[in-house]
């Protein structure tokens, strides 16, 4: 799998994207978000009852489950591993070796002692080793990563929140007293909520973002529409819930790093919709990729594109229903052969096989499908994104594989800052934004799906392309053995097994799929 070009382990910010712009069919400025839509993603798990880890970088935030093994609470190492950098793993009988960034840790089945550069420390319980995966207590994952990672970590273990680095979100709130009276919550960083509201209250649950409480976990206003807000973590999530005496609406603002929440009441739409841009002849057009063309518009008048402008907007839809409900891109292609899942499978020929096999159950349940690489040629990231806005799916599915596993990643993006706006145009880096809510609840729903099958799920968040820039929900799946048997990457039967169940998810998806921004 080839994600970008610093390596997952990297200790330093992903590289910043190329800079097009790419046009988008809402106010920039103001999200309207209520209750029957955007109720957290991440909460499927936990009404079920599963204990969730989260786990914050700078290169990439994730969730994972937590296992229960004799009254004590353990996780797979490796799959806690996996996403920060290099790393392998090795079975020697009852013995375990961890390779991560060129070091070497061992542990023995049954046995609390780890074996770390040539010293050695206890775990709080023993260390257990299931089909060649390696548990240990959840509790000592702060002490290991540390030692592993050579660097600070802190741990909210009532939560089970790990943040790795410097990476929190802080934020303040204080009411606007102003005619229209408005909470105003201020973040260090961009922040994409779930947001439910419910009479008298406004819920935002973050599940992707490392935010961290305030001085006080309960903030009190003297206000007549807004009385307090207060803060809580649970279950590998945090939520901020705002108090009030009128139902409450909430609008994003300067790059999402501003919430403000007023009475609904009070709430105004903007004055004026910004102007569409101009339709180009055919069905219907996507953003032009940087160093990429645009078209003239059927009536004359070129558009951006056609006229060099740097910002090169998205076509309004096509009336009446979608060409294609669902986009397909099988990862790599022709000279980019992605990772060699052995002596002679490499990835492309992989993803290739299951996007055709996903494409055709997707087609089995009446969605229509698009295949972006249905033969050995490569498109670049733009190129994809492109062709994907061109054709406005209501969703995006990106394929990739992996010799590692077990089962399936789900990844949704973590859209960069700095994108600015300019009129009905948005930086091309960050096109996902509008999108991240509808994009989590997929991944949610896809994972849900995928564990009914008894297949092994992780899902993440990471600055991944194309994702960043596709113009409508987005998940990528990283498909890997069951077993760690290579063989059965390629079988016929598992990939049926998880093209079939990813297909009746998105089915099952559907109708919150087509009215999603």
């Amino acid at each position: 799998m080839l994600w970008n070009k610093h390596p997952p382990g990297s200790r330093f910010p992903l590289p910043s994207l190329p800079l097009a712009m790419v046009a988008v069919l809402f106010p920039v400025f103001a999200l309207l978000v209520f209750s029957s839509l955007l109720r957290a993603p991440s909460a499927a798990a936990s009404a079920a009852g599963e204990k969730q880890l989260s786990i914050y970088s700078v290169v990439s935030s994730y969730s994972l489950p937590v296992s229960t093994r004799n009254g004590q609470d353990y996780v797979d190492l490796l799959e806690v591993l996996d996403p920060l950098g290099k790393v392998t793993a090795k079975t020697e009988g009852k013995r375990w070796r961890v390779r991560y960034q060129d070091q070497d840790a061992d542990f023995t089945d049954g046995k609390k002692n780890v074996r770390w550069l040539r010293s050695g420390f206890d775990l709080p319980a023993n260390f257990l080793l299931e089909d060649g995966h390696g548990m240990v207590p959840l509790s000592s994952l702060p002490q290991l990563l540390s030692r592993i990672l050579g660097g600070p970590v802190t741990w909210h273990e009532n939560s089970r929140r790990l943040f790795i680095g410097g990476v929190a979100i802080h934020f303040t709130a204080q009411v606007r007293q102003q005619a229209n009276q408005a909470l105003v919550i201020n973040f260090t960083a961009p922040v994409n909520p779930a947001i439910a509201t419910e009479s008298g209250k406004l819920h935002m649950q973050f599940s992707r973002e490392p935010l961290v409480a305030p001085g006080s976990p309960v903030l009190t206003f003297d206000s007549k529409v807004i009385s307090s807000a207060s803060y809580e973590e649970n279950n590998g999530s945090a939520e901020i819930t705002v108090n009030g005496n009128a139902p409450l609406f909430a609008a994003f603002s300067d790059d999402r790093k501003t919430i403000t929440v007023t009475a609904a009441q009070q709430a105004k739409t903007p004055a004026q919709k910004p102007p569409t841009p101009p339709m180009p002849a055919g069905p219907g057009v996507a953003t032009s990729a940087p160093g990429t063309a645009g078209t003239g518009s059927s009536n004359g008048t070129p558009s951006p594109a056609a006229t060099g402008s740097p910002e090169t907007p998205l076509g309004t839809p096509p009336a009446g229903p979608r060409k294609y409900f669902a986009v397909v891109d099988p990862s790599h292609g022709g000279d980019e052969r992605g990772a060699a899942l052995d002596d002679q499978l490499a990835e492309k020929d992989v993803t290739l096989a299951f996007a055709r096999q996903l494409r055709q159950q997707l087609e089995n349940r009446g969605i229509a499908t698009l295949l972006l690489r249905d033969n050995d040629v490569d498109l670049t990231a733009d190129q994809r994104a492109s062709e994907t806005n061109t054709a406005h799916p209501a969703v995006y599915l990106c394929i990739h594989a992996a010799s590692q596993g077990p089962g399936v990643r789900i990844y949704t993006a973590l859209v960069p800052a700095g994108g600015e706006a300019h009129g009905p145009f948005v930086s091309w880096d960050t096109a996902q934004a509008g999108f991240l809510a509808s994009s989590q609840a997929t991944a949610t729903r896809l994972a849900v799906d995928l564990r009914n099958q008894e297949i092994s799920v992780r899902t993440l968040a990471a600055p991944l392309r194309p994702l960043n820039n596709i113009h409508s929900a987005a998940v990528a799946l990283e498909i890997a053995p069951p077993n760690g048997k290579i063989s059965e990457l390629s079988s016929p039967d598992y990939q049926l097994l998880v093209a079939s169940t990813v297909a009746a998810a998105i089915a099952g998806a559907r109708a919150s799929l087509e009215t999603a921004p």
